[in-house]
């Protein structure tokens, strides 16, 4: 082989490498971005966690990408060790689907309009709808389909590239001489592995093997220990994708090793002992690009029916291999954020991780404001400062959730997924500012202890109606958006106003006993302090419920769309204030 048709085999490689990524993004973002999210949802079984992990990695076109994600699941917390290697040998079995498409570079024409089932005809074709449909569409899923094509056409240029560049290597003795070689079964295991690993993917190099059967020099032979090699030089992108995981997500890939490792062994042993018991007469029959596409598969499929049943054995032979590292004594560490940085690739996944992740951060938030209320009934030290844990905890949530979320801005995102994005970007922040009122909330209590203030009954007997319709308010925002329920928004509204109507009211009657010396001025700052903090509290919970409501009706004018929503003041909200100003109406002195 020449320097150019070197330099042309290391071109069609690129290019190839290239169809298959672009072509597997563009079949991922036609999906909706959702195939991950259902990865990790449901693989509540073996059997799913298998048909799942195959039809998805035959659709993303790589295993090592489904099980770096798999990796990421395990390593947040999404997914069990055992869950993740049912779904890892499903994505072994549907990476072989990249060698069937690949036969389709050596699709055959004819004379006159047959032609056009030849490669050259199909995929120019494809690459011309492609190019169609990714320049003169205005529809973003046109475009998908419009890289599905393209990534498509170029798999199938780099293919067609590749068997060319090697076409000369027919006639050549040292080559010839070098694949008899390879029909050891170490070395070509040992070549297959190694080459693999160098390429970083087990597809490229079935393509090649696939090109190399075009010369008419490979047969059975050599190709099936190349293969067993393939499978486990595979694994290698997946250990490097397990760097800085913790020992679960280290688990994780060296069980896609442990299983292509068996797998190449068992599938090898049983096929060389029946071989020296039966002496196969096709061993160095030459094979077609189809015999690799069939072999590749066959050898796949084997693996995974064997090693099925012995999930539990091989979780058990990966802990072995993986220890837990000895604890030591440390101080008590802040609660885990786990943001898995390997899901940002991932918009659907990294949002779905973001929306809990949120949901843990509103719970502190309503934990926090709970216990501000109760240091105003009953204040003790120890509540004072879990309060102030809490406002750090919330404050720690929205700086990880802020610059996690920021990096998914870059990608390319759907229009629900951008509009999540903006939910949760705004949800945050207002949360982490509810969490700073309740700390606000406890310093007042504490001030209160320290100098030894307290209110009158009728001042107490107001707090207490104001801080219950704090409570609900928080309660109500947060259960609106855990559970993403919008009935539930619509009622935060309503009652924002009605807290808003009762902070007014009782500043009315704290003036009136200030000037009946009912009150003093200390009281008064301290009073009022209360008051503005709980009304903040009630306008962050309503940024909240807004955004919600914005997105189901396609808005964008928080302000605006308040401002409607109190002059139109329709039937539901109005019969949900009155409900709320029954309920925290208070009685005149």
């Amino acid at each position: 082989m020449g320097l150019l048709n070197l330099i042309s085999l290391l071109a069609g490689l690129a290019l190839f490498l290239y169809g298959i990524t672009l072509m597997g993004d563009g079949l991922n973002l036609v999906a909706g971005n959702k195939l991950e999210v259902v990865l990790y949802r449901l693989t509540s079984s073996r059997v799913r966690g298998i048909l799942l992990g195959t039809v998805v990695t035959a659709v993303i076109q790589s295993s090592s990408a489904a099980s770096v994600m798999c990796i990421g699941f395990v390593n947040a917390g999404l997914m069990q060790f055992g869950q993740a290697v049912s779904v890892i040998l499903g994505s072994i079995l549907g990476t072989s689907i990249t060698g069937w498409i690949i036969c389709l570079s050596h699709v055959e024409g004819g004379s006159g309009w047959v032609e056009l089932l030849s490669t050259a005809a199909i995929t120019g074709l494809v690459a011309i709808a492609g190019i169609i449909l990714r320049k003169f569409s205005k529809k973003v899923i046109h475009h998908h389909i419009g890289d599905i094509l393209m990534g498509f056409a170029v798999l199938m240029f780099g293919m067609s590239t590749m068997s060319a560049a090697v076409e000369p290597l027919r006639y050549s003795s040292e080559f010839l001489n070098l694949m008899v070689t390879l029909s050891h079964p170490l070395l070509g295991f040992l070549v297959g592995a190694s080459f693999t690993a160098i390429i970083q993917s087990s597809a490229a190099a079935v393509g090649i093997l696939q090109a190399l059967s075009l010369t008419g020099a490979l047969s059975f032979a050599e190709a099936f220990p190349l293969l067993l090699g393939i499978a486990v030089g595979g694994a290698l992108p997946v250990l490097l994708g397990a760097l800085g995981a913790n020992v679960n997500g280290v688990r994780t890939a060296v069980a896609h090793l442990v299983i292509d490792v068996i797998g190449a062994l068992l599938c090898g042993c049983v096929f060389y002992a029946l071989n020296a018991m039966l002496h196969f007469s096709f061993l160095h029959s030459e094979v077609t690009i189809v015999d690799v596409a069939a072999m590749n598969t066959a050898f796949r499929l084997v693996t995974v029916l064997l090693l099925a049943p012995f999930i539990g054995a091989i979780e058990k032979l990966t802990d072995l291999l993986v220890r837990q590292p000895a604890s030591t004594p440390t101080e008590p560490e802040l609660t885990p954020i786990r943001l898995e940085e390997r899901f940002v690739r991932y918009p659907a996944l990294a949002l779905e991780q973001s929306h809990l992740v949120i949901n843990e951060m509103a719970m502190l938030v309503k934990e926090s404001i709970d216990g501000a209320a109760a240091l105003q009934e009953s204040y003790s030290e120890d509540g004072y400062r879990a309060v102030c844990g809490l406002e750090e905890q919330v404050d720690r949530y929205e700086d990880a959730l802020g610059s996690y979320l920021l990096q998914i801005t870059p990608t390319e995102l759907t229009t629900e997924q951008n509009e999540n994005l903006h939910k949760f970007l705004h949800a945050i922040t207002d949360f982490e500012r509810i969490s700073d009122h309740a700390r606000n909330l406890a310093e007042s209590a504490k001030e209160m202890q320290d100098k030894k203030l307290e209110f009158s009954q009728v001042a107490e007997y107001e707090l207490r109606v104001l801080r219950t319709a704090v409570s609900e308010i928080v309660e109500l925002t947060i259960r609106a958006f855990v559970e993403n329920d919008v009935s539930l928004a619509l009622q935060v509204e309503p009652l924002e106003e009605v807290i808003d109507g009762l902070c007014d009211e009782m500043r009315s009657h704290h003036i009136d006993r200030l000037q009946r010396g009912i009150s003093t001025l200390q009281h008064g700052f301290v009073f009022n302090d209360l008051l503005t903090n709980y009304e903040r509290v009630g306008d962050h919970c309503s940024n909240v419920a807004v955004a919600m409501i914005e997105l189901q009706h396609d808005l964008f004018d928080t302000h605006e769309y308040i401002d409607s929503l109190k002059s139109i003041k329709d039937a539901a909200f109005s019969e949900n204030y009155e409900r709320f100003r029954e309920t925290y109406g208070i009685q005149s002195e």
